[in-house]
């Protein structure tokens, strides 16, 4: 935890992007690390937005009692110039004893302070969002060995296509198969602790494919077969999944909560097929329902290649998107 140490010396740290785990865990460690180096340290935490000049000027004063202090400023993007002003005037010649801790979105907005901070030499913390799947299969790597485990890049990859690419969850997956494993994860560890979660794998195919994302839906595909789901339950939430967008579609415009009662669908249903619906035309939703029937017909059916059907299914779905949307 080599940054983690840098961090703790640096009398200015800028944790800086917007994925709330990484961003979290990097102030949550730099403060760990400070009161490593010094159990009495004074540990004090402010919305950057809420903050006056003359606030900030009383907590960065030297103290009368001495001590070590560290100063946690979130939501750094929302401070005002005045006090953007302020604290990059302060941080050319910052206090020894004080350790600034700015936490800050990293996008347009704030954009100066942000800046400035890295002028004042700031150390930085990356938070950003992951944006690749190669990323998100680096980070569930990283999660096991951080806790003394060790996981191959098969094991990430199902873990992902099972569980999906929220952090807090793959977190949350990877500390859970650390406590009931020996840490070893292999692909076929995951398949074991992850058969069964049905309407994860199905859902996330299915997801995946509705807002074409072809390259995404497949590889869900491919990993929940691997898992050992059904191909049943796949083929139902594909065709759910065109059934709930056309309704929600033909439905017009409203809120999620206006629809969700006329729908008899619950909101957050509701929200994600809006999502889902925009790119599609209704001419698409009806070449991707004719799809799903045939993929279903096939796979109920007793098809010899049942993978084969679905896979088929998801291309004609996607280009049912596409072509509907020329």
């Amino acid at each position: 935890m080599g940054g983690v140490t840098a961090a703790s010396a640096a009398p200015i740290v800028l944790v800086l992007g917007d994925e709330e785990l990484l961003a979290t865990r990097a102030v949550a460690e730099t403060v760990a690390a400070a009161r490593a180096a010094d159990p009495d340290v004074d540990v004090r935490e402010y919305q950057a937005g809420q903050l006056s000049v003359g606030e900030i000027d009383e907590m960065l004063s030297p103290s009368l009692f001495g001590g070590r202090r560290v100063l946690v400023l979130r939501s750094g993007q929302d401070a005002r110039k005045d006090l953007v002003a302020a604290l990059l005037a302060y941080a050319k010649h910052p206090d020894p004893d004080v350790q600034l801790i700015v936490q800050h979105l990293g996008a347009a907005k704030g954009k100066a302070f942000a800046d400035g901070l890295k002028a004042a030499g700031a150390h930085i913390m990356p938070a950003a969002k992951l944006k690749g799947h190669r990323d998100r299969v680096a980070f569930v790597r990283d999660e096991f060995r951080r806790a003394g485990g060790r996981c191959t890049d098969d094991a990430a990859e199902a873990l992902i296509a099972a569980v999906g690419n929220d952090l807090r969850e793959l977190a949350a997956a990877c500390a859970q198969l650390i406590a009931d494993t020996d840490g070893r994860i292999g692909a076929d560890t995951v398949a074991r602790y992850y058969r069964g979660r049905v309407e994860v794998s199905g859902f996330t195919v299915a997801d995946a494919t509705m807002v074409g994302d072809l390259p995404g839906a497949l590889e869900a595909l491919r990993w929940a077969l691997h898992v050992g789901v059904d191909p049943v339950p796949i083929a139902d939430a594909l065709a759910d999944g065109i059934r709930t967008v056309a309704r929600v579609a033909s439905a017009g415009r409203g809120s999620p909560y206006q629809l969700a009662s006329s729908l008899g669908m619950p909101p957050w249903k509701v929200e994600r097929a809006q999502r889902q619906a925009r790119g599609w035309t209704p001419e698409g939703l009806v070449q991707a329902m004719q799809a799903a029937a045939e993929c279903n017909a096939a796979v109920k059916g007793g098809s010899d290649d049942r993978a084969y059907a679905l896979e088929r299914a998801v291309f004609s779905v996607a280009a049912a998107r596409r072509d509907g949307s020329r």
